[in-house]
């Protein structure tokens, strides 16, 4: 029998971690699980685990992350209107609640809770950015099943508080409600009128991006979350770095972003192994659902990244990314042409470069 690589070594025990992990929240909930029972359940020492998962909400992040692959299968086609469009995002999304009979920990898995998972402040203050995130990522697709466009981020908003709402009560009280009704007002939910409006107060204020002419060279390609598939950097548009307390900026990319132009929302953190963590489960739980509802046609020329070693922020120059970071870069032909970092940062690369802009190369002629 060969013997294994140190590679294959390492993912054997990643793997024997992670099924004694799920094994041991399944049965016990956060809370009360222990790592030294992880270990034992998986035949390995403390140290072992903890050199693949630094902590017990790192695992459970993973656990849960996991999660998603096993239900990430069905293929999409892509609602005719708002109405049904809803109504199908809301019965993917209810699949997750627990079925009668699920212990309490093992309910709390099958929703991916994370009730007091995050009670200290930025990790708090993280969940309420990627909560903006996805209604971002819902409302876009949403809209894509209108004549124009018009703006659904509240709508996305109210669909998921009460999907979240639907969540919490079969957590809590179990045998409540009726996930059917649920998914029905959901739909109804599409003939409201909330008045929703894209003028965020600051934008005005902004300084424009910088122009320079920089070569643009782009990194290798990673996997797009909102697709599933992997995706360079070599096309026209706006790169925006975003820390994960700063993702609500995604948006100002996006509504400033040109015909044509593609916007990619690289995301950053200095905590990989529990921020980081807790942005891939979200955005993917998110994403999957989107991904099963919609065909690929419904999206903008959006690509949503997980920067999570910062090559597309040191490819950009942005040096020392972390969860307050917010810059961005508008790239042509092969050139940054501007540049821009702090609040508003994504709003200002993607507005920059109107009709005026000097063509790249030709700067100073």
């Amino acid at each position: 029998m060969a013997r294994l690589t140190r590679a294959q070594q390492q993912e054997r025990t990643r793997a024997a971690v992670l099924a004694a992990a799920r094994e041991e929240f399944a049965e016990r909930g956060y809370a009360d699980a222990k790592v030294d029972r992880i270990a034992e359940r998986a035949e390995l020492t403390r140290g072992a685990v903890y050199s693949n998962f630094p902590s017990k909400r790192a695992l459970y992040l993973a656990v849960l992350t996991d999660s998603i692959g096993r239900t990430d299968a069905a293929a999409a086609t892509s609602p005719p209107d708002l109405a049904e469009a809803l109504g199908a995002f809301a019965r993917v999304w209810l699949e997750r609640l627990p079925l009668a009979g699920d212990t309490p920990a093992g309910g709390k898995l099958q929703l991916r809770a994370l009730a007091g998972v995050f009670d200290d402040e930025p990790g708090r203050a993280a969940l309420a950015q990627l909560a903006r995130l996805e209604a971002l990522l819902l409302a876009l697709a949403l809209e894509s099943r209108l004549p124009r466009h018009t703006r659904r981020v509240r709508l996305a908003e109210l669909v998921l508080t009460l999907l979240a709402g639907a969540g919490h009560l079969a957590d809590t009280a179990p045998g409540f409600g009726d996930p059917f009704d649920v998914a029905g007002a959901c739909r109804h939910l599409a003939g409201l009128d909330l008045a929703d409006t894209w003028d965020p107060p600051h934008l005005p204020y902004i300084a424009p991006a910088r122009p320079v002419q920089d070569v643009w060279e782009p990194p290798a390609e990673l996997p797009d979350q909102i697709t599933g598939r992997r995706t360079g950097f070599d096309a026209d548009g706006v790169i925006a770095v975003l820390g994960t307390g700063r993702l609500e900026a995604a948006e100002e990319a996006v509504r400033a972003a040109r015909p044509g132009d593609r916007v990619t929302v690289a995301v950053v953190t200095g905590d990989p192994a529990e921020t980081g963590r807790l942005a891939r489960l979200r955005i993917g739980d998110l994403a999957g659902c989107l991904r099963r509802v919609f065909t690929p046609d419904a999206w903008p020329d959006l690509r949503l990244v997980l920067d999570e070693r910062a090559t597309i922020a040191s490819a950009a120059g942005i040096p020392d990314a972390d969860d307050a970071t917010e810059a961005a870069v508008r790239v042509q032909s092969g050139w940054i042409v501007a540049r821009a970092s702090g609040r508003g940062a994504a709003h200002a690369a993607a507005a920059a470069g109107g009709p005026a802009m000097t063509e790249p190369g030709k700067a100073g002629r």
